[in-house]
């Protein structure tokens, strides 16, 4: 049911789209917009009101402030951005739900170092402010992200 109303919603919207791209692209972006919005939503609040700007000190390891909130944000996108994927862009996808979870962490893996690099780059290197500095990483990694997930992660196999 909640599969069926997002499709609605997001497919109300899609029609002004519909001669410049292709509805799972269009669906890609609705769902992947709204969950990279939720990241950079929590990230800032996890860097600014939970660990207000301060590093993260444990026992084994010192870890920025910047990192840890990038860190915290994902453990709620991580799960919403595979169901939406599943479940609303990728749907046609006829591989085993424990392959798609599989790749698609081995996925999140990869653009968990991505996002890592690129942090380090932008904010410690660059000297961005950390929320813009994760903006431009998002839009580097959201294009790694799709053209994976749509040719590997829940690819559509054909049989014959």
């Amino acid at each position: 049911m909640i599969r069926s109303i997002i499709l609605q919603i997001i497919d109300f919207f899609y029609q002004p789209f519909a001669r410049f791209m292709p509805r799972q692209t269009f669906r890609y972006l609705a769902c992947g917009g709204g969950n990279t919005a939720l990241d950079i939503f929590l990230y800032f609040i996890c860097y600014n009101f939970v660990l207000h700007q301060q590093m993260v000190v444990t026992p084994v390891i010192n870890i920025s402030a910047h990192i840890a909130a990038l860190f915290m944000s994902m453990a709620v996108t991580f799960p919403t951005g595979f169901l939406l994927s599943k479940y609303v862009v990728f749907s046609d996808s006829n591989l085993r739900g424990r392959v798609q979870l599989f790749r698609y962490f081995v996925l999140v893996g990869i653009c968990v170092l991505l996002n890592y690099a690129l942090m380090k780059l932008f904010v410690d290197r660059l000297h961005f402010y950390p929320t813009i500095g994760k903006i431009c990483t998002t839009a580097l990694v959201v294009t790694f992200s799709y053209l994976t997930q749509k040719k590997f992660t829940f690819k559509v196999t054909h049989s014959g």
